[in-house]
């Protein structure tokens, strides 16, 4: 269920500032945003899982914190990540 080594370089090397950068929002919301969807595939085999429902919920929270808080300090990198992760209808 966890992200794979190899994954989670991708996805630091494609939203990070340089590569090494594991703390910018943009790439701690990418990673937030992996694991949701993976636990979205997750879901649709397992119905009755309400436990990790519960932890869905939690990176959900914590994604729209991080979200709010990219929003607010730099609208323009908000849209480019909300247009690059296809978070926003």
């Amino acid at each position: 269920m966890a992200l794979t080594k190899e994954k989670k370089a991708e996805i630091i090397k494609n939203y990070g500032i340089h590569e090494k950068d594991t703390g910018s929002p943009e790439v701690q919301i990418s990673l937030l945003t992996e694991r949701i969807n993976m636990l979205e595939e997750h879901f649709k085999v397992h119905k009755k899982d309400h436990h990790s429902r519960q932890g869905l919920l939690k990176l959900v929270s914590q994604r729209r914190s991080l979200l709010n808080y990219l929003k607010r300090s730099s609208e323009k990198r908000y849209n480019e990540l909300v247009n690059k992760l296809g978070i926003r209808k």
